[in-house]
């Protein structure tokens, strides 16, 4: 009896025979077809248990952002070939961006324990033990990484992330500064290069960076609420006011933003202006004690006094040790014929000044 095969030549899986057929044949033709069945797959088993033909089949899935099937892939090329490097390698990057960040250090570990030498290893290790908030390790493979190739920008890029985490303004700068000469198109590098040279009091170059960032990139996020930051800081007020404003068309939820559009209208006198953006501010973002104490004294300058004591007391008792909020609170209530009451605020600004005579407690100018 002749053997019968599909119309496609190819004999599928058994839930696609025609089972009265197959129940036809002889017991040695069902064993013959499942011979062939398992001849036909051999070729594509040997083809994927191939390590290299597989780590490449790895590193397209990672590279098209199948993570999943990557990490998959590559494990089994690790099972396979446990002293593959790039294996190692493609596995501990596919755990982090799968944000998998405890599987992720335990492999960078092992990795950076057999391959300590390997930039790449001690990277990507940093970036998970900064996922995991542990800074100094982070620190310390990200600095061997830089000590192992010091010509990829990433790598500084990260390292800076990491400085800029501990305050170490300074330092991040200068691991910036060489990302930008090494990748002088990343409009990010230069946005928090502005933002390191910004809290070393180099605001002047500062904002060159946060323009050079929006030439590059119009859209780069928050690039123009930092260059509006940068020029209120300079007393550039009706600049910074133009920057927070087209900021905030790509982000009109964000309470910073909101915050300081609504703190420089009020300090350039557009009290009426600035109101609806601290109200918004402080109701995304309830524990602002500045927005509340700004929007308290942009209530006072449009004259709707009882409104601005309620908002006034809270900026007090979200800053407990500024004496502004009793400053302006003891006027309002002297104002609503509250003696008593203003009596206790003037008293309260009085302990509060005292307490604090080198800083005031306030900004220049707040109380005036």
């Amino acid at each position: 009896m002749a053997l019968i095969r599909p119309q496609s030549g190819r004999f599928p899986h058994s839930h696609q025979y025609d089972r009265l057929q197959y129940e036809r044949l002889p017991p040695w033709s069902r064993r013959l077809a499942v011979l062939l069945l398992l001849a036909s797959c051999r070729p594509v088993l040997a083809q994927t248990s191939n390590p290299q033909t597989l780590l490449r089949a790895a590193q397209t899935a990672l590279d098209s952002g199948d993570y999943a099937r990557a990490l998959a892939d590559f494990e089994r090329v690790r099972q396979m070939a446990p002293d593959s490097l790039p294996a190692n390698r493609g596995l501990l990057l596919s755990y982090l961006q799968l944000g998998r960040v405890p599987e992720a250090l335990q492999v960078g570990r092992e990795a950076a324990a057999r391959w300590p030498r390997d930039a790449q290893v001690q990277h990507w290790l940093g970036l998970a033990y900064f996922k995991a908030g542990q800074m100094a390790p982070a620190l310390s493979a990200l600095q061997q990484s830089e000590s192992l190739d010091g010509s990829r920008a990433d790598i500084h890029f990260d390292l800076a992330l990491v400085l800029l985490q501990q305050s170490q303004y300074g330092p991040a700068a200068e691991q910036l500064e060489q990302a930008a000469r090494l990748e002088p198109t990343n409009a990010l590098t230069h946005v928090l290069l502005g933002r390191a040279y910004q809290n070393t009091n180099r605001t002047l170059q500062a904002v060159e960076q946060f323009q050079s960032a929006l030439r590059l990139d119009p859209a780069t996020p928050l690039g123009h609420y930092h260059l509006g930051f940068a020029y209120a800081s300079l007393g550039r007020n009706p600049e910074a006011i133009a920057q927070y404003r087209k900021e905030l068309g790509t982000s009109p939820d964000n309470p910073q933003v909101l915050y300081q559009l609504g703190h420089c209208l009020l300090e350039a006198g557009e009290g009426k202006e600035a109101t609806p953006h601290l109200k918004k501010a402080l109701q995304l973002d309830a524990a602002n004690g500045d927005a509340a104490y700004d929007l308290g004294k942009a209530l006072l300058l449009a004259g709707d006094d009882a409104a601005a004591v309620p908002v006034l007391e809270r900026a007090a008792e979200l800053k407990p040790a500024d004496p502004s909020p009793h400053y302006q609170l003891a006027r309002v209530l002297e104002k609503l014929g509250k003696t008593d009451q203003a009596k206790q605020q003037w008293q309260r600004f009085a302990e509060l000044k005292k307490a604090q005579p080198e800083t005031g407690g306030m900004a220049a100018g707040r109380t005036q």
